[in-house]
């Protein structure tokens, strides 16, 4: 069944209707950047995970106020996870920060340096030895045009990124992009839209970029169409996004725009992601019940 859904017109509508979903607040215009993508991304991303085999490495971290936001490592545990239910072995690539702070229960990869040369022969060292079938980057600051790192206020913020570019670069697997604002890696992908956004854009590209109004939220898009591809009748039925937050608070992450310790995503009520989950439900049980 798998097989056939991937190729089908339902699947192929189904990914643009989330992709819309995904952006419908719009706050930081990730709605006239995904016009410029291909209204198939999600389906496409959710093929590419399908394909993996063995090792998938999960990279993610945005530093903010002495520390790391709840906006990516909540979609990036949950990915972790969904790897693991479809037979995968995921890896965590993170700074030191957010690593520490999840303890030894992931198995992690750190982005150790701020050297570039030094990431460089640390990705090509990790390439020989998981060398992985997909690299997932979401919400992880990318270098700007002059190569130096910008937060979405336009600060730079350099001197507290870790570059991650030499693993986009170097892998010879597919690469996934998420992102929200424009500044992430991978969001070169979506072309001079970039420009029209209040923010300095991340020059780095991938093979698919997703993007929502929050980075975790792509993710659990990815997900659940990834999770419609298998059959799934009741996709994201596993995942509670609330714990994830609060599980990352109370390891020091702050929500990215207000910079308070609450369980809460780029300045948004608590409710919204629990609104947006219980949307891409509906989005594809609605779909679900059509093809029968």
């Amino acid at each position: 069944m798998g097989d056939f859904l991937s190729t089908s017109p339902r699947a192929s509508q189904l990914s643009g209707a989330l992709a819309e979903l995904l952006v419908a607040l719009n706050p930081r215009g990730m709605a006239g950047v995904q016009r410029c993508l291909d209204s198939d991304n999600f389906l496409n991303g959710a093929q590419l995970l399908l394909a993996a085999a063995d090792n998938v490495v999960i990279c993610t971290g945005f530093p903010v106020a002495d520390t790391f936001e709840t906006d990516g490592p909540a979609g990036a545990l949950a990915l972790y996870a969904y790897c693991e239910q479809l037979g995968l072995t995921p890896w965590l690539l993170a700074g030191d920060p957010l690593l520490r702070a999840l303890g030894p229960g992931v198995r992690a990869y750190s982005l150790s340096s701020f050297d570039r040369d030094q990431a460089a022969r640390d990705a090509r060292a990790m390439t020989e030895d998981l060398k992985p079938t997909l690299l997932i980057m979401i919400e992880r600051p990318g270098a700007a045009a002059d190569g130096r790192y910008y937060n979405i206020r336009g600060r730079d913020i350099t001197d507290v990124c870790r570059p991650a570019e030499p693993y986009v670069e170097l892998l010879s697997c597919p690469v996934i992009a998420i992102g929200d604002g424009g500044n992430e890696i991978g969001m070169a992908k979506a072309g001079d839209v970039l420009n029209t956004l209040d923010i300095r854009p991340a020059a780095s590209s991938c093979d698919e970029l997703l993007v929502a109004d929050v980075s975790n939220w792509a993710a659990y898009g990815l997900i659940a169409m990834t999770e419609y591809l298998q059959g799934v009748p009741e996709v994201l039925a596993w995942l509670n996004a609330q714990d994830l937050l609060e599980r990352l608070v109370q390891v020091g992450a702050v929500d990215g725009v207000t910079h308070e310790a609450i369980a809460t995503e780029d300045g948004l009520p608590p409710e919204a992601g629990q609104q947006l989950i219980a949307a891409i439900q509906q989005l594809f049980a609605s779909a679900s019940e059509g093809a029968n």
